[in-house]
């Protein structure tokens, strides 16, 4: 038995830790109410009823089997917005969080927020990701509708669904940097997605 004990000591101990995961960091935004908070909770499998809007910025690490992502949600307040850009900063990927059911003026102000970020030199090489959030609502626009939402494709995926298998999808190609326009319609069960917005 001794033996035994030896033996498995030796084997937790002399190995040393697991290798370290890979971290990234990425920025999250998004107008006010387009589910950036909830995006994160449900990555991080936390209970929806403790959802409380961003005010100013968050940061959560996202933990997955091979990575981790240091996300920087930053609050989409109109006095908030304006200092995104002192975020970009180190940043590896944007994920744009869209509300497909919002207004039309709501829907400029994100194209705007969303062409800016584009632009920016700090994020302009970067791989983005739009989710389009909200498809849920009797108000979300089609798919054909949000594919006519970005002014510029280029390097932009966009995801028109509840699937964070794509949000996954987008994070691997965070290692190959991947610049190409593709809008993923992909409707599945609830169980992967957001049924709680």
């Amino acid at each position: 038995a001794a033996k035994k004990v030896v033996k498995c000591f030796r084997a937790l101990c002399c190995k040393g830790p697991p290798p370290a995961r890979p971290e990234y960091d990425l920025v999250c935004i998004g107008l006010t109410g387009s589910g950036k908070t909830s995006l994160l909770s449900k990555l991080c499998s936390e209970s929806p009823n403790s959802v409380v809007s961003t005010t100013g910025f968050s940061i959560k690490a996202v933990p997955f089997q091979n990575a981790i992502l240091n996300v920087k949600e930053l609050g989409g307040a109109d006095n908030i917005r304006k200092y995104w850009s002192r975020y970009y900063q180190g940043s590896q990927g944007v994920i744009f969080v869209l509300d497909s059911a919002s207004s039309e003026d709501d829907l400029e102000t994100a194209r705007n927020e969303l062409h800016s970020a584009l632009q920016h030199p700090q994020l302009c090489t970067l791989p983005f990701l739009i989710l389009a959030n909200h498809q849920d609502k009797p108000a979300a626009r089609s798919v054909q509708e949000i594919r006519l939402f970005p002014q510029e494709t280029a390097g932009v995926w966009m995801c028109v669904s509840m699937d964070l298998t794509i949000l996954i999808l987008f994070i691997y190609t965070l290692l190959s940097f991947t610049r190409e326009f593709e809008v993923i319609d992909s409707n599945i069960d609830s169980d992967s997605g957001y049924d709680f917005m």
